[in-house]
């Protein structure tokens, strides 16, 4: 068995598929419906719209499976995400990448398999609307650009989707998509018992920047500043811009003891910004930290009162 490669774009790609608040939502009758017309017009038992996660891929429409999702290093859709178009297995039982594939000689028997990746707006292949048969086939011209086209109505949905909960300027989560994701993320730390950390982010100075230096220069330290976060946090960190010159960040697994090595890894970035940029511009911010114990029920509300008003302490004594 071949295990699907890993994409050179791997953290950016990983980092969009989060962005876009999808995985582990309940199923939606927008894409539950493209997966049964895929079913129908090729015929098949199986149709999936499939995200590939960081070790797992995940189903956010299944027609024909018991299962919402399976181990990436044995699927299909790793593979398929790798090219740019049509991902076809005429038989997998003849094919030295799947032949002894756990999915192919047990359940659901794979046989034949075709995938046309998922592709967001920045590029990256979240996943593939894909249909699978449990006996070998072929696809002719015309049923490859059908596929093809179901597949773009997939698109068209994940950018809706994209569209509501990312930052237009900055191209980082926004603040329902952060209400969204950070929700998610304390209910697991809860059930791990995990602590986690929110820090509040309000740039200092930033309305000097605009009545000084115009909008458009405003625009740009708050693209920089997102740009910034991209290359500070983790990639299991969600960071947001809430509106304004505000930003936060979750850091799940994180309590107190880790957070100054946080904050010194943002100051780093931040004056080496301020050093090597040539902006007309210095960035620096107030910060406010919220500690979550995972004893408690999750309360994101409060978590961001706290940090917000530990900012605005820290900015009243500047």
């Amino acid at each position: 068995m071949q295990t699907p490669a890993t994409p050179d774009n791997e953290h950016l790609r990983l980092d969009a598929l989060r962005r876009i608040t999808i995985l582990d939502t309940s199923a939606e009758e927008r894409f539950d419906r493209i997966t049964r017309m895929a079913r129908n017009m090729f015929d098949v038992p199986i149709s999936l719209v499939s995200l590939v996660d960081k070790d797992r891929q995940w189903f956010k429409s299944c027609c024909g499976l018991p299962v919402l999702e399976t181990p990436r290093d044995i699927s299909f859709c790793g593979h398929a995400i790798l090219g740019d178009g049509l991902f076809v297995v005429e038989d997998a039982t003849r094919d030295l990448r799947f032949a002894d594939n756990p999915l192919v000689s047990g359940d659901p028997h794979i046989r034949f398999y075709a995938g046309s990746p998922l592709q967001i707006a920045e590029g990256y292949k979240l996943g593939t609307l894909c249909i699978i048969d449990r006996k070998p086939r072929l696809l002719d011209e015309r049923q490859r650009d059908l596929l093809t086209d179901l597949a773009g109505m997939v698109e068209r949905e994940l950018a809706a989707i994209q569209m509501a909960t990312m930052d237009e300027l900055t191209g980082i989560t926004n603040r329902r998509g952060f209400m969204l994701l950070a929700h998610k993320c304390l209910q697991l730390a809860h059930r791990q018992g995990r602590a986690a950390t929110l820090l509040f982010l309000d740039l200092n100075r930033f309305k000097e920047i605009n009545d000084r230096l115009g909008h458009d220069v405003g625009d740009d330290a708050l693209q920089q500043m997102a740009c910034l976060m991209c290359g500070v946090f983790r990639d299991a960190d969600i960071f947001a811009r809430l509106g304004g010159d505000e930003f936060a960040v979750l850091l799940p697994g994180t309590g107190p003891a880790e957070v100054p090595r946080v904050l010194a890894r943002l100051d780093e970035a931040l004056a080496g910004f301020n050093r090597e940029s040539g902006k007309p511009y210095r960035l620096t911010c107030a910060t406010g930290v919220g500690h979550y114990d995972a004893l408690s029920p999750p309360a994101l509300d409060l978590l961001l009162q706290q940090a917000d008003k530990q900012m605005y302490d820290c900015k009243k004594g500047r």
